[in-house]
């Protein structure tokens, strides 16, 4: 089969890689991306964020960026104001949207305002866990959110410091843990269901959810080695819940990716409880596109191509900032 030719009709790199705890996820999303753009007959270059990216990105005058950076830099608007300022194009949600969505218990209380569901949690700074009795606030939270919970890092990805806690004697070594990945730990209610990634990118009148990919983690969480090492999770594209509980499911990463004011492309985690209920974890405004990512999955169970979509997306940047001008 012969590939497409390459094209010069659209300028783009992609930016990847970083210092974060997730720099080599993002340099394999930076590789599938430029792999797929080449199978669709663009050329893009993978750009690290070293000392060299703000004069490659002024000297190569991009039409768009497509943003593969996970983990902070990528995700919690910093770099997008960086863009922003130097009129750089890119794919993705703006700064500030990403500001909210990227801290979860932010994103959370918005989700929660506007109606829909999503487990009660408690946001605790290691300052305060430290300082006021770690022994005394844990058993607090124990009484208030019961057994068993989810501790994750407030601001993170890739499961990175999350763990399930089933007893109380081991909620202060997953504290600790969940220190190790940032300052801020997010203790939530453990909701007990099928979890489901449900992406969602914007047509030309409203966001449109992909088909919801369906994750069975052989340990029964999905945490970072069975979210990037191929054959501890099974997927099941589409899941394999009834249509009622998928539309509903669907409905809730639309809603979250309008509320929390995103733009182009997003994915939701979500719990599906035995009820058929949807429940918001969490939204990535920067998806994995790695072999084992669920975005390009739901790409592929929705009959797209991850080239022709990531050439749309870049299309639709660059348009937007032609129009902005």
């Amino acid at each position: 089969m012969s590939r497409p030719a390459v094209t010069t009709e659209l300028a783009t790199a992609i930016i990847a890689g970083g210092l974060a705890f997730e720099r080599e996820v993002s340099l394999r999303s930076g590789r599938r991306i430029a792999d797929a753009l080449r199978h669709a007959g663009y050329l893009a270059p993978v750009l690290d964020t070293d000392a060299a990216l703000i004069d490659r990105l002024i000297e190569a005058r991009l039409d768009a960026v497509f943003i593969a950076l996970h983990g902070e830099t990528g995700e919690d608007g910093s770099l997008r104001s960086v863009l922003d300022l130097l009129d750089v194009p890119y794919v993705g949600a703006g700064a500030q949207s990403c500001r909210v969505a990227w801290d979860k218990p932010n994103a959370k209380a918005a989700v929660r305002a506007a109606g829909m569901r999503t487990p009660d949690w408690v946001a605790l700074p290691e300052s305060t866990f430290r300082e006021l009795g770690a022994q005394l606030v844990l058993g607090r939270i124990v009484a208030r959110l019961g057994l068993p919970l989810m501790v994750k890092p407030a601001q993170g990805g890739s499961a990175l410091g999350a763990q399930r806690v089933d007893s109380v004697e081991d909620l202060p070594a997953a504290m600790v843990g969940c220190f190790a990945y940032g300052g801020t730990a997010l203790i939530e209610q453990y909701v007990d269901g099928v979890e489901l990634a449900i992406s969602v990118l914007d047509r030309a009148d409203r966001p449109q959810a992909l088909p919801a990919v369906e994750i069975e983690p052989a340990s029964g969480v999905f945490d970072y080695a069975a979210r990037y090492t191929a054959g501890m999770t099974t997927y099941h594209t589409p899941a394999r819940l009834s249509p009622d509980t998928l539309t509903r499911a669907a409905h809730l990463a639309e809603r979250a990716h309008q509320i929390l004011g995103l733009r182009d492309l997003s994915r939701t985690d979500a719990i599906i409880t035995p009820d058929g209920e949807a429940h918001f974890l969490e939204v990535n405004v920067s998806p994995g596109m790695t072999e084992t990512s669920l975005f390009p999955m739901a790409v592929a169970a929705a009959g797209l191509d991850l080239g022709g979509t990531c050439v749309s997306l870049l299309r639709r940047a660059a348009e937007r900032s032609a129009g902005a001008g």
